[in-house]
């Protein structure tokens, strides 16, 4: 049964290769594979969390070759999780993507499906080496897909961020070659034993080694001072790629919780909980920019893209607490914030496909076909990323605010989080009224331009909403499942014996 670990990364690698090969001259038949491994993938996935729901830790020994001398995939509970939204969130921006807006460029499919398998890899790995691999697939099919259609603007904003991720990537390789001189090892559940056991003439190798992949992390979630490239390079991304690369950040992010968790939680001797004081006061200085920058937006992509740092900021200013309760509120928020910036994306650019040369910037234009039903679904998007009631944003910012009551920097959480809640409140109010209030009020173009749009994108937007309806809905049971999840991170003795014990390759 554990040879269902390795189809979530198999599955879109051998399509991506069927596409480029027999398929790159066809778009009907691009379409109609790529819908359905996107279909299934999500199925797979679901089976993985289903399975991974029982406590359990499942590990796949590639080659059984034994670990730590071997490449494994380990799913737990965190893994599925990610998986499970990566799979969702993929669907949702295939199918908004598929009406024409994949025509723009070469290989959308294939790099669309090598996409998923870089994110999927990530997830599952079990070996921070293979991190960096998949890590790199994922720079390799993003870069193709930021470009994907052309534009000044948009190749100018791919070079700055292929720039920025590859000195993330060298740093990345320094980090892990100073961790395994010191440890001899880069699997994370070998790592976990051999942290506590480095003598003191080696800390300050190890430690190094440990600040500089929370250096490459933080690049990769966009987390203050590393945070720059993202404005530019999320906001002139074609909407649905920016869509997708709603769950890039979170790359970094699960790296951190997977890394500073396990290696260098509670047993890690002289180097436990190490990241902690670096990520604390950077998680709550990039919410108050991202949330800043909502508000001084030019466009609605400038808009999604900064809240998304501001909720990058939120999500691990709470993972800085390293507690069960403000992991599982840290996870609960990250699953809200994923599906919220992706169907803001998608708004901005079905915007900009109906106003012409004013596209989804913040000022007056006529009415736009379908604008009524767009406004309704920004509205509710904009409800949502800025933590109003009743959606979850606002059930994720209870729990946050619960979760680090007794922490030492609860005044500044709090006095942060409501005071950046208005300003994301202010930003997106301000933006709604220019885009579709304001412009209301101007004359109509003609008939003939108001006409019919295709049905499949107001699709898929609504079925990323409608993940925000049912998390709030369901948050209790999504919660309690949540604080099973939180819970099995910090005892990580299940994780380690599962990896370590996995001899006979798959079992």
């Amino acid at each position: 049964m554990n040879h269902w670990l390795i189809l979530p990364i198999l599955m879109p690698a051998i399509l991506g290769a069927v596409l480029v090969i027999a398929a790159r001259h066809d778009i009907v038949l691009s379409r109609v594979f790529s819908v359905l491994s996107a279909g299934l993938l999500l199925a797979v996935a679901l089976v993985l969390l289903a399975m991974a729901s029982d406590g359990s830790v499942r590990v796949y020994a590639l080659g059984n070759w034994v670990a730590p001398f071997g490449i494994v995939l380990v799913l737990d509970r965190l893994a599925a999780l990610m998986l499970v939204l990566t799979a969702t969130l993929g669907l949702g921006v295939l199918l908004y993507a598929i009406n024409g807006w994949d025509e723009r460029g070469k290989h959308f499919h294939p790099l669309f499906q090598f996409q998923l398998m870089g994110l999927n890899g990530a997830f599952l790995t079990g070996d921070f080496f293979n991190l960096f691999v998949f890590f790199e697939i994922l720079l390799i099919a993003s870069y193709g897909l930021m470009v994907h259609g052309g534009g000044g603007l948009r190749v100018k904003a791919g070079v700055q961020y292929v720039v920025t991720n590859l000195v993330g990537s060298s740093l990345f390789l320094i980090a892990v070659g100073l961790i395994y001189s010191v440890t001899g090892t880069l699997n994370m559940a070998d790592l976990a034993l051999k942290v506590p056991q480095v003598p003191a003439g080696d800390q300050a190798l190890l430690q190094t080694g440990a600040v500089l992949l929370l250096l490459v992390f933080g690049v990769k979630a966009a987390l203050v001072p590393l945070h720059f490239w993202l404005p530019g390079t999320y906001a002139n991304a074609p909407g649905p790629v920016a869509a997708l690369f709603a769950i890039m950040t979170k790359v970094g992010a699960y790296s951190i919780i997977r890394l500073y968790v396990l290696a260098f939680g509670a047993d890690a001797g002289d180097a436990a909980w190490l990241a902690a004081p670096w990520l604390l006061p950077a998680g709550l200085l990039t919410l108050v920019l991202g949330m800043t920058g909502v508000l001084a937006a030019r466009s609605l992509g400038q808009m999604a893209s900064f809240a998304v740092i501001g909720s990058m900021g939120m999500l691990l200013a709470t993972v800085a607490v390293f507690t069960p309760q403000a992991m599982s509120a840290a996870l609960f928020y990250l699953l809200h914030s994923t599906l919220g910036a992706g169907a803001l994306f998608l708004i901005a650019d079905m915007v900009a496909e109906r106003r012409g040369m004013h596209r989804d910037r913040l000022t007056q234009a006529p009415r736009f076909a379908q604008g009524a039903l767009i406004a309704g679904l920004f509205f509710a998007a904009a409800i949502a990323v800025a933590g109003m009631p009743p959606l979850s944003g606002f059930l994720g910012k209870l729990l946050v605010l619960d979760s680090v009551r007794s922490h030492p920097q609860a005044a500044w959480f709090w006095t942060l989080i409501l005071a950046t809640s208005l300003l994301a409140v202010v930003g997106f109010a301000r933006g709604g009224s220019l885009v579709f209030w304001k412009s209301h009020a101007l004359e109509a173009p003609p008939p003939a331009t108001l006409r019919a749009a295709p049905a499949l994108p107001f699709v898929a937007v609504g079925g990323l909403l409608a993940g925000l309806v049912a998390l709030t809905v369901l948050a209790g049971p999504v919660h309690a499942w949540l604080d099973l999840v939180a819970a099995q991170l910090f005892a990580p003795a299940g994780y380690i014996e599962a990896v370590l014990g996995a001899a006979g390759g798959v079992r």
